[in-house]
C-alpha cells in the first residue's frame, strides 16, 4: 500500500472522489440512515456533489485508485465565530485502521487556520466518533435533528487549538 495524500485536481480524482463518497455511505450508513435515503444517493448524484464543490478537498490515493477524501473549510453558520470545519472525511472500508483517515484529517487541519474546528457526525456513528476523538475532537453537547427520509441526529464535536 503506497498511499499519497493530496489536493483533488482532475476530472478523474473527482469521479474517484465520488465514488468514495456513494460507497462509504452505502456500507458505513446501512441500518443507521433510512435504506430509501440510502438507494436515492445515486453514484451520478455524487458525481454531480463532486463536480459542483471541488474546493477545499484532499483526497488519498493508492496508486491511481482513489480511496478516501476530506473536506474543509469556515464554518457554515454564524453560531462559531472565528472557527473551520471539517465538512466531510470518508475512507474506503477496505482502508479503514491503515492510517488514510489521519492522514486526511491531519492534511486538513494544516490548512484551516483557526483556534477552533467543528464537525458534524452522526450519533449513532460510534466508529466515527471514536476516530474523532483519537484525532482530539470532544463532542460538545450540540446536537441537530436532520432529515435522511426520516429523523436522525447529528451531533458536534470540536477541536481546539
Amino acid at each position: 500500500m503506497n498511499i499519497e495524500i493530496k489536493k483533488m485536481k482532475s476530472d478523474e480524482e473527482i469521479r474517484g472522489k465520488a465514488y468514495v463518497h456513494w460507497k462509504s455511505w452505502q456500507d458505513a450508513y446501512k441500518g443507521v440512515v433510512a435504506q430509501d435515503y440510502l438507494d436515492g444517493l445515486t453514484i451520478e448524484k455524487c458525481e454531480d456533489i463532486a463536480f459542483k464543490f471541488p474546493e477545499n478537498t484532499f483526497i488519498a490515493k493508492d496508486g491511481d485508485k482513489v480511496v478516501g477524501f476530506a473536506t474543509y473549510g469556515k464554518y457554515r453558520n454564524d453560531e462559531l465565530t472565528d472557527a473551520g470545519e471539517i465538512y466531510a472525511i470518508y475512507v474506503l472500508e477496505d482502508y479503514y485502521g491503515s492510517g488514510v483517515g489521519q492522514s486526511l484529517m491531519q492534511a486538513s487541519l494544516g490548512e484551516l487556520d483557526y483556534p477552533m474546528i467543528a464537525l458534524w457526525v452522526l450519533k449513532e456513528n460510534g466508529r466515527a466518533i471514536r476516530f474523532y476523538e483519537k484525532c482530539g475532537f470532544q463532542l460538545d453537547g450540540r446536537e441537530e435533528e436532520i432529515n435522511l427520509c426520516g429523523p436522525i441526529k447529528e451531533v458536534r464535536m470540536i477541536f481546539e487549538r
